[in-house]
């Protein structure tokens, strides 16, 4: 741009000024190259090309520094003054000792004055309107940044709202009936007669401490949502494999073989993704037994669950079908798959290969 305007100005200059005139050219193309300093000293550049508008016709250099002034400047007065200094440069002859009084009180000078006025007068209203324009779509810019984070705030706001209701539901509802299990469990472990019920009741009433446990923490974490980052702690890790097969509640065994330096999200994701076989086990094949065979090599982690057939009717548990769907979603992050189905021998077997170099 900068350069089309000094070529402008040039053809200006070549079209209205004598070669011979050493001044004028001078002035002239002083005031055409002075252009390239507008954005940076745009007061100084439309000093530089005002002389050009004193001696010539050749005034586009001046017009375009004046423009470029009044887009960038707030002082009223100082563009007043530099339209008024560019109007008397270009209506007074040159030299000055040249003018006459008698001419200048003429109709036609009076109607020149006004024209040249007008010529100085445009570019200082159209820069103040680019000025105002842009200033307009900044504050337009900036009631959308706002607008967009008074959106955010209501939209956390509402998330908040709906995990504190889903906070107390949980509280109420699951807490309550898990208490009970527990509780109820408890009597009979203490009231039994058969060291197999006892023992069975045992096992339920620490299995649902632990539910009561992980829910309170959820139930806290919900509640906390939103005010204020809450870190999902403790995590479980590889070092608590053998506590989570040893009080599964059903025959496991377990065969791991996996160095300690594992990312946290690979152990996490192997800890959940026993659970979760264990889970499925213990509610869709009572009376199997299961086999948790574990290994990492060339940088890839195989957990593999196979159990044996069920020995007895499953019960009618409920269930929402998430368990497969979510190791599958973690495996993905971990740049790893999910593959599970029946064995031959009537069993299940579920597979899951993670790469140990994930810290997703």
């Amino acid at each position: 741009m900068d350069a089309a305007l000094v070529a402008a100005s040039l053809v200006n200059v070549w079209a209205n000024v004598d070669v011979e005139e050493s001044l004028a050219m001078g002035c002239a193309l002083l005031a055409a190259f002075a252009l390239v300093l507008r954005r940076c000293l745009p007061l100084a550049a439309f000093l530089l090309t005002l002389p050009t508008a004193l001696v010539t016709d050749a005034v586009w250099a001046a017009l375009i520094a004046l423009y470029t002034l009044s887009s960038v400047s707030r002082h009223r007065v100082l563009l007043g003054g530099c339209a008024l200094a560019f109007s008397i440069s270009s209506f007074l002859p040159w030299p000055w000792t040249d003018i006459d009084a008698a001419e200048l009180s003429e109709a036609y000078s009076l109607v020149e004055l006004t024209a040249t006025l007008a010529t100085a007068a445009a570019p200082v209203f159209l820069g103040q309107l680019v000025q105002a324009r842009r200033e307009l779509s900044q504050r337009l810019w900036e009631i959308s940044r706002a607008r967009e984070h008074e959106q955010l705030l209501m939209t956390q706001n509402v998330l908040a709202k709906e995990r504190a209701q889903l906070a107390r539901e949980m509280h109420d509802v699951v807490s309550h009936q898990v208490s009970l299990i527990a509780v109820q469990a408890g009597a009979l472990q203490v009231g039994g007669s058969d060291p197999a019920a006892r023992r069975t009741a045992a096992t339920i009433r620490r299995l649902s401490t632990q539910t009561l446990d992980e829910l309170r923490y959820m139930v806290s974490v919900l509640r906390d949502s939103g005010s204020r980052p809450t870190e999902l702690t403790p995590q479980p890790s590889l070092a608590d494999l053998h506590h989570l097969v040893d009080t599964s509640g059903i025959g496991a065994e377990l065969d791991a073989d996996l160095p300690d330096t594992l990312p946290p999200a690979v152990q996490r994701a192997v800890y959940r993704t026993v659970q979760e076989a264990l889970t499925n086990v213990r509610k869709h094949a009572p009376g199997a037994t299961a086999r948790v065979h574990i290994t990492c090599q060339d940088g890839i982690v195989d957990v593999t669950v196979t159990n044996t057939p069920p020995t007895r009717p499953a019960l009618d548990l409920p269930s929402a079908h998430h368990g497969l769907a979510g190791l599958r979603q973690r495996a993905a992050l971990l740049g790893g798959n999910v593959s599970c189905g029946p064995t031959p021998e009537g069993g299940y077997r579920l597979q899951v290969r993670l790469t140990a170099g994930s810290t997703a």
